[in-house]
Formats: structure tokens, C-alpha cells, sequence
């Protein structure tokens, strides 16, 4: 197949490219003028131009391709009213799921996020959880990925043949910023004072690419797949990156509810003052509130997929890339 990836140059993207080089698809990023093409330069790819705000631009880069992943979906950075963020995320899926429908895109792939599935506290949630209405936690973050999640999963059942894909907590090589790995960056670096507990579900990067490439070869339009590793917990990370790192273990917690009025407050601030973004983003305490483990035995059954990496050698691998470039 010739694929279509948005998003590329990030740690998904790169590690969904490489898979797909892998399995001897012709590749073809997509992305934005202003793009740095040395983060991808490991890559054999075509390059074309487009922008998730430009519907027009979709449509041309679109054209030609049998399969199209979007791994560059929207999410709040800095902090802005939540009608703005909603209907930004609206506009770009709407305008991603047109230039599908106009090439007739045989196969498409929605990169989305485990905050989309409401939080269980009786068993390991799973894909056939969906919030019923709008969630009521007033996140940004958590907004975007519902309706971005909701607008994919109705697209399916109306006839653009797109997948969901639902990547947990990854952290792997490519993760320039970084995005995910800044746990790992802020704990080896010593410059986390404390950490907020609660549980996750990690997998590596090369295991999610692969997993999230099945989902677009193998998935059935309109379904979910969690595409995840090892339910773990912030305890038990921070325990083998301290390991890993060989610095005195990280023993400091801070309450959500303390860490909640912070980040309340630094964005308060910026709101009135700007100046420096804040260190506890409202799209960081909504991911750590709604963190919890996960059910993947629909990837396993469906798609054939299964992490192939352990949690201690995720954290060492990913470690060992960040060190070589020059984040620790």
C-alpha cells in the first residue's frame, strides 16, 4: 500500500513509518512547510505539504494513497478558552475525515487517546468503554479527545473505512521535546521534586508503531483498539528510571488535589499575565487523574498484536536515546 502518515517527525508517527517500511509499504509523509525533515532523516519517504487547518491542502496530499494515518491530531499546548479548543479539534477532524472521503482513501487510521475511555474502577477498562455524553470534567484536553474520538468512531459507521487506534503511555526513540518521556528526562535529570501516584499502562515505541500498523492493515472500520504494553503504576516507573539512572530514588509524592490548585494557578496566571508556561498543565493533571490499567486482549484477538518488550528494558531503551541525543 502507498501510505499517508501525518505527524511523522513525532514519536507515534516515526515508529508507525518505520513499521511500515518494514512491512514494504510506500511511504509518503505529510506535513507542514515549517516541518524539521532532520528529525526523519533515517526515513525513505515522499514529502508532501498539507496542514490539518487547510482542508484544500488535505485534499491534494491525499490523492494517490491507499491508506492515510493521522498521528498529528490535535491537542491543547498553551492555555485558551474550551469552546476554542473544541472547535479546533472539530474543524481539523472534520477537514481530515473530507479528504479521505473526496480520494476515496481505501484504509484510514485515527491516532487517538486512552483519555477517551471513561476511567472504570470495577475492572481494566477497555474499548467498548465510551462516554455516553459529554464528559463532565471541565478539560480541555479531555474534550478534544472525545469528540475527536467520537467524530472518528461515527465516521466508521457512516462509511469512511477509519480505525482507531488508542496508543497507552509510550516512551521510545524519536521522542524529540519530549512529549511522554519527559518523566523520564525530569526524574534522570533529578529536576522532579515529587511525582503524582496512580496507575498507567506503558508500552514502548516500536511496539505501539507496530501495533497501531496492524490496527490500519487489519482493523474493522469504525472499532477501537488499545494498543498498550504493561499496566504498571508511577511508583514502579520511577523506581527503574532512578535504577536506571543511578540517582537516589525519587521517594517525594505530591497529593492531585495540592497539584490540581497549582496547575489552577499557574494557568490563572498566564491567562492574566503570560510570561511562562505553566509546569502543571491542565492537560497534564487531567492525564494523571484519569490514568488507570487497561484491557488489550481485543488487539491480541483481532489484529494479532502483543508487546514484544518488557517494562524494565521499555524504560532502558528509551533511557539510552535520550542519553545519545543529549536529554540526560
Amino acid at each position: 500500500m502507498k501510505i499517508g502518515i501525518l505527524g511523522g517527525s513525532g514519536l507515534l508517527g516515526h515508529h508507525i513509518a518505520i513499521q511500515a517500511l518494514l512491512h514494504q509499504h510506500e511511504l509518503v509523509l505529510i506535513h507542514r512547510a515549517n516541518t524539521d525533515q532532520s528529525k526523519i532523516a533515517d526515513l525513505t519517504y515522499e514529502s508532501r505539504i498539507a496542514d490539518l487547518n487547510d482542508r484544500g491542502s488535505l485534499i491534494r496530499a491525499f490523492a494517490g494513497l491507499d491508506a492515510v494515518v493521522n498521528a498529528a491530531a490535535y491537542y491543547p499546548t498553551i492555555p485558551k478558552p474550551l469552546a476554542q479548543e473544541v472547535k479546533t479539534a472539530r474543524l481539523q477532524m472534520k477537514f481530515f475525515l473530507d479528504a479521505l472521503s473526496e480520494n476515496k482513501i481505501a484504509k484510514a487510521l485515527y491516532v487517538g487517546g486512552s483519555i477517551a475511555i471513561p476511567k472504570r474502577t470495577d475492572r481494566q477498562a477497555n474499548e467498548g468503554d465510551i462516554y455516553t455524553k459529554v464528559p463532565e470534567l471541565n478539560s480541555a484536553y479531555l474534550h478534544v479527545k472525545y469528540l475527536m474520538d467520537e467524530m472518528a468512531r461515527e465516521a466508521g459507521k457512516d462509511g469512511i473505512p477509519i480505525v482507531v487506534g488508542i496508543p497507552t503511555m509510550t516512551f521510545g526513540e524519536y521522542d524529540f521535546g519530549p512529549s511522554t518521556g519527559r518523566l523520564i528526562t525530569a526524574v534522570a535529570n533529578q529536576k522532579l521534586p515529587a511525582y503524582i501516584h496512580g496507575e498507567r499502562n506503558v508500552v514502548f515505541g516500536r511496539d505501539a508503531g507496530r501495533g497501531l500498523l496492524y490496527a490500519l492493515e487489519k482493523g474493522t472500520a469504525g472499532e477501537r483498539y488499545i494498543i498498550g504494553g504493561h499496566n504498571t503504576d508511577i511508583k514502579t516507573l520511577v523506581e527503574l528510571i532512578c535504577q536506571k539512572a543511578e540517582i537516589p530514588l525519587l521517594e517525594k509524592t505530591m497529593p492531585l488535589r495540592l497539584a490540581k490548585i497549582i496547575s489552577k494557578f499557574q494557568e490563572t496566571r498566564y491567562a492574566l499575565f503570560r510570561g511562562e508556561l505553566p509546569t502543571l498543565s491542565d492537560t497534564a493533571i487531567t492525564v494523571l487523574s484519569q490514568g488507570q490499567h487497561l484491557n488489550m486482549v481485543k488487539a491480541k484477538k483481532e489484529l494479532g498484536y502483543e508487546p514484544e518488550l518488557d517494562l524494565q528494558d521499555t524504560i532502558n531503551l528509551t533511557y539510552n536515546w535520550f542519553k545519545k541525543v543529549g536529554y540526560v
